[in-house]
């Protein structure tokens, strides 16, 4: 037993081991297929508590972030990188909580929590990613209101959000320090989804763009004080990127786990693939790294818990993750020979799914750069 976990997150992951078990592997295929998972879904992980788990009464369950990492940890070990979950709980939901007033949170979180209202935040633009100073989305206020307009992609839950936070100039005289946050709802006139984008992996996970087209947005959506987003963005992302750390080892624990009883079954030359050193050297390679990672990460892990994780280290963690992931993933594929290739074995999905982990939450070298500055 992990000694960051306590004994109701362990109890807590055998539930949602279950949920998954039983209305996610079944269907899974099928979501891949239609480039979408459905809300229902939603609904159903609502109800059993897997949404907003490490919110406070009476917003969410009460929780905290180990809840959290049980879940993201428990979908990504089942080889299921595809379900947005995390973005809602994780990502949205803690925005709404941290800088929202308290009609904004009672408006939307405990909806969220039910699996009611699906989060998205949408930050992204065709020109700008991690360089906010190119944010071109602009919200300039008139009256009541904002009227907000621009172009937001690879909004993750998009196709499916009932609530999105959008990242828009409201002074784009001091570039990315005139930056605000607002909480758009859809249905609103001039507010569109584009389809569902056609990406290399993560299919099930609906991904599209948004369009604002002069978008009346009521002023207290407003989500924290105006020119103020760069401030809260920078408050968040060490929970965003460890989230990300925590899919990528525990997608890598899972797949290794596969790929070792793949080798003990699979025979080439009359003998089987795990009788051979090379196999059994990436093996034991593949349970070095991951093993000093998870040491690392569980360490990053209580760190959040108590709320003292470092923006570097979270830095850190997302880059040896995702860096990670992509060599031994690729090494345990290899293994497989021709049927690593095919799509019906669960290690080719893994691969090709883990590609976004290290773009996702800033590049692997906008993290190397942020840790870098470390040392001026």
């Amino acid at each position: 037993m992990r000694r960051v976990f306590r004994d109701d997150h362990e109890l807590f992951r055998d539930q949602v081991r279950r949920f998954v078990a039983s209305e996610i592997a079944p269907h899974y295929a099928e979501w891949e297929k239609a480039g979408v998972t459905p809300r229902a879904l939603w609904k159903r992980a609502g109800d059993e508590g897997l949404l907003n788990c490490a919110l406070p009464d009476p917003y969410g369950l009460g929780g905290d972030f180990g809840h959290s990492a049980v879940v993201i940890e428990e979908l990504a070990h089942a080889n299921f990188l595809g379900i947005g979950f995390s973005i809602h709980s994780d990502m949205v939901s803690p925005y709404l909580l941290n800088f929202g007033t308290d009609a904004q949170k009672d408006r939307w979180l405990p909806a969220m929590t039910q699996g009611d209202i699906i989060g998205a935040i949408a930050l992204t633009e065709p020109g700008a990613g991690s360089d906010l100073k190119a944010i071109r989305t602009r919200a300039r206020r008139d009256g009541n209101d904002y009227v907000l307009s621009g172009q937001k992609t690879f909004i993750t839950n998009g196709v499916n959000a009932g609530l999105a936070i959008v990242l828009a100039s409201t002074d784009p005289d001091l570039g990315a320090r005139g930056l605000s946050l607002f909480c758009v709802e859809e249905n609103l006139p001039g507010y569109t989804k584009g389809a569902a984008l056609n990406k290399i992996g993560q299919h099930s996970q609906d991904t599209c763009e948004l369009y604002f087209d002069d978008v009346r947005v009521p002023a207290d959506c407003l989500l924290g004080l105006e020119n103020a987003a760069f401030e809260y963005m920078t408050r968040e992302l060490a929970r965003e990127r460890l989230a990300i750390a925590l899919r990528a080892a525990a997608s890598v624990e899972g797949m290794l786990d596969e790929a070792a009883q793949y080798t003990r079954d699979r025979k080439v030359f009359s003998r089987r693939v795990i009788d051979y050193q090379n196999t059994r050297f990436k093996l034991a390679n593949a349970r070095a790294q991951t093993t000093m990672l998870r040491v690392f990460l569980d360490d990053c892990l209580a760190r959040q818990m108590e709320g003292e994780l470092d923006p570097t280290i979270a830095a850190i963690a997302k880059l040896n993750a995702t860096e990670i992931q992509g060599r031994v993933l690729d090494d345990l594929l290899q293994m497989y020979g021709g049927y690593g290739y095919m799509a019906e074995y669960g290690i080719g999905r893994a691969w090709v799914d883990a590609r976004a982990l290290r773009i996702f939450g800033g590049t692997s070298e906008v993290m190397l750069e942020i840790i870098g500055r470390s040392f001026n």
